[in-house]
């Protein structure tokens, strides 16, 4: 495998859950392409991914902080958190099963749930029970009614490295009851460097595999309906530059973009699949998404407020961007989405994988 694992201690946290302190730790995971990701347990994070453009110069192209604190204290970014129980947002914080409503905690101005509730996946302490060249794999045992939820879930998230850049994640879970799941990862990018900033992502060309995206309200909640893309600032199916697009986001409510793009066909599927590229022409790093998902959220970091990052960086709007592998948002009241139900006996599993490449490309366009 030729592939490292590098552990060390990050730095005491409060355990949400019993409210002890805590140590959480790192794993950075190195292969020979000069490729190296950092995940640590608090919320099962990615805490940096650094790989080398087509000239070798290494950058950290994923927003995170140098100590707990800065998670701590951002905790609203979510920032290389794992999401769930259920990742995005749940409409009224509630739905039903048969004739039984289950109520949710609402963590958003006491009207809906977004990615969990007030203790997210992303707020856990995860238990590592695998570090090897295989990967690091992470557990979390979410307990029956935890943030209104039935059932104990049992979580793993498991993140592999290989020589050809490619960065695996996969998700598992089982229930001893009926419950609803759907995970995603929340890492911020930005193939400039974590600290390029809003320059840095306007330089950005964006594909993704899709002719539909979810239809949501004011809220950002789905109405149910699902709208064609063509001929709308949604339209991603040839390369667009970011900047030149998100300017086109000035007069709009929501300004950029956070849509749940319908890709797969809005199935999953038995294996995964290429659903978008992102490039950043001026460095040649590129990124691939792979998934057998059928949706996945696309979001340029709108709502960021300039935030202190890694060493000193300044995370700001439009700053980054987030590729969250998902089922579509608020699936549980919504018949015709894709199921996020998850019965005892079963198996939830989700991959996706982030293929990082250095491109030669034509830098005549791009001034450095």
């Amino acid at each position: 495998m030729s592939i490292t694992v590098e552990e060390k201690n990050f730095g005491l946290a409060v355990n949400p859950l019993t409210e002890s302190r805590e140590m959480v730790r790192c794993y950075t995971l190195k292969n020979t392409k000069g490729m190296s990701v950092s995940v640590i347990q608090l919320g099962a994070s990615i805490q940096s991914v650094c790989l080398p453009d087509d000239s070798k110069k290494t950058e950290d192209v994923c927003l995170g902080f140098d100590d707990v604190a800065g998670y701590v204290a951002n905790k609203g970014a979510y920032i290389g958190g794992t999401l769930g129980r259920v990742a995005n947002r749940v409409a009224n914080g509630e739905y039903s099963v048969d004739e039984t409503t289950i109520k949710l905690s609402k963590n958003i101005q006491d009207n809906f749930q977004l990615h969990g509730g007030f203790v997210g996946f992303d707020s856990v302490i995860w238990e590592v029970v695998q570090k090897s060249a295989e990967g690091v794999v992470f557990r979390h045992d979410s307990a029956h009614g935890h943030e209104g939820y039935p059932g104990t879930l049992t979580c793993l998230v498991t993140y592999r490295l290989d020589n050809e850049n490619r960065l695996s994640i996969t998700f598992e879970a089982t229930t001893d009851r009926q419950t609803v799941v759907n995970l995603s990862s929340h890492a911020y990018y930005n193939l400039a460097g974590h600290a390029s900033g809003a320059k840095g992502l306007a330089e950005h060309t964006v594909e993704i595999a899709s002719s539909e995206i979810v239809d949501t309200d004011n809220w950002q909640i789905p109405t149910g309906n699902l709208n064609v893309v063509a001929d709308t600032v949604f339209d991603l199916r040839s390369p667009v530059l970011l900047g030149d697009r998100l300017k086109q986001f000035e007069d709009r409510l929501i300004q950029g973009f956070d849509n749940c793009f319908v890709v797969n066909g809005g199935r999953v599927q038995r294996a995964i699949v290429k659903v978008a590229k992102i490039v950043h022409p001026p460095s040649g790093r590129a990124m691939e998404v792979w998934t057998d998902q059928p949706g996945m959220q696309f979001y340029t970091a709108n709502n960021m407020t300039t935030i202190s990052g890694k060493k000193g960086a300044r995370y700001v709007k439009h700053g980054s961007f987030c590729v969250e592998t998902e089922k579509f948002p608020d699936a549980m009241n919504h018949p015709d989405f894709p199921s996020i139900n998850l019965e005892p006996g079963e198996q939830y599993r989700h991959q996706v994988v982030y293929w990082f490449k250095a491109e030669k490309t034509c830098r005549c366009c791009f001034k450095k």
